[in-house]
């Protein structure tokens, strides 16, 4: 999906069309830009039409999508999530498929059929998201949803950029699977992860950076 295998993904964290068109206008000023995520906030309040011909003045970089969390519905709602996010020219579409293995699997096929690319994710950036920690997900399931995924095909991942260790358990496993993964990592900067651990982690793989 992305031309450089090394990279920084901007998060579109803004709350207007000017803002966004600023924060793309000064991210095509750097090659180490290789793509834009866009989440539900900017998609609800302007729509992901508007919202991908914003970006799309100025750049032709991909754009993903992140629904928060796409993945934790019934397996019947890929298809109409993947439809709209073709019409709008979206490039990759983000699940946590943590409603279960028939979900993501129909969202991975849907998004595919959508002509855009799966990306999978399985754990969270915050504390007490796995039960050991005090959440809910228990401790053995993002391994399942990584390799599962892997096992569909998938070659793009999300990992918690903060949680260095966490990186290097996934990418060990998925790598049992597949041989050179795409990582994307949000958790850098504010949420405490260094880019360079987190890169590091991943070293074997193709390693992206959100911000």
């Amino acid at each position: 999906m992305f031309g450089r295998r090394y990279g920084i993904i901007l998060a579109c964290d803004v709350s207007s069309l000017q803002d966004l068109s600023t924060l793309i206008q000064c991210g095509e000023k750097s090659e180490t830009v290789v793509g834009y995520k866009i989440g539900f906030t900017l998609g609800l309040r302007f729509g992901l039409h508007r919202v991908v011909e914003t970006i799309r003045r100025d750049s032709s970089r991909p754009i993903i999508y992140d629904h928060q969390k796409a993945g934790t519905d019934i397996p019947q709602m890929g298809t109409p999530l993947a439809k709209c996010c073709k019409e709008a020219g979206i490039s990759g579409i983000i699940i946590f498929p943590l409603a279960g293995p028939e979900t993501m699997i129909s969202f991975i096929e849907a998004i595919r059929k959508g002509g855009a690319i799966p990306i999978i994710g399985g754990v969270m950036t915050h504390p007490a998201f796995l039960r050991g920690e005090g959440g809910y997900i228990d401790d053995s399931a993002p391994s399942e949803i990584y390799r599962k995924a892997a096992e569909n095909g998938v070659e793009h991942f999300v990992l918690p950029g903060n949680r260095p260790k966490l990186i290097r358990k996934y990418v060990d496993e998925i790598s049992q699977v597949i041989e050179c993964a795409s990582v994307l990592m949000p958790g850098i900067g504010t949420q405490g992860g260094q880019i360079g651990e987190a890169f590091d982690a991943a070293r074997e793989n193709r390693c992206y950076a959100i911000v």
